[in-house]
């Protein structure tokens, strides 16, 4: 539930309120019992809890490194694919 800033057109007191939103606005100033009207305000904003996020986080890579392990893992997968042949056909 937000809280609202009011003040009074009268005697310029101005006061929080804490409501719902669905709530109608106040009417009457406390001190004076004038008409108020609710401030515009930019609230609260937004608030991060934990471990948060970083600039870091997604960082792009290298083309190079991405090049140098994209090439180590074709070699890789190259290799085992000939030694699971050899295995097949050592096995017949």
């Amino acid at each position: 539930m937000p809280t609202y800033d009011y003040i009074c057109n009268k005697c310029d007191h101005t006061f929080e309120y804490f409501q719902s939103m669905s709530d109608t606005p106040l009417e009457n100033c406390p001190e004076c019992k004038s008409k108020v009207r609710r401030l515009v305000s930019g609230g609260s904003g937004l608030i991060f809890k934990g471990s948060g996020f970083y600039l870091t986080d997604y960082v792009k890579k290298d083309s190079s490194e991405k090049k140098e392990k994209s090439t180590a893992n074709k070699k890789s997968k190259k290799n085992q694919k000939k030694n699971r042949k050899k295995k097949v056909l050592n096995l017949e």
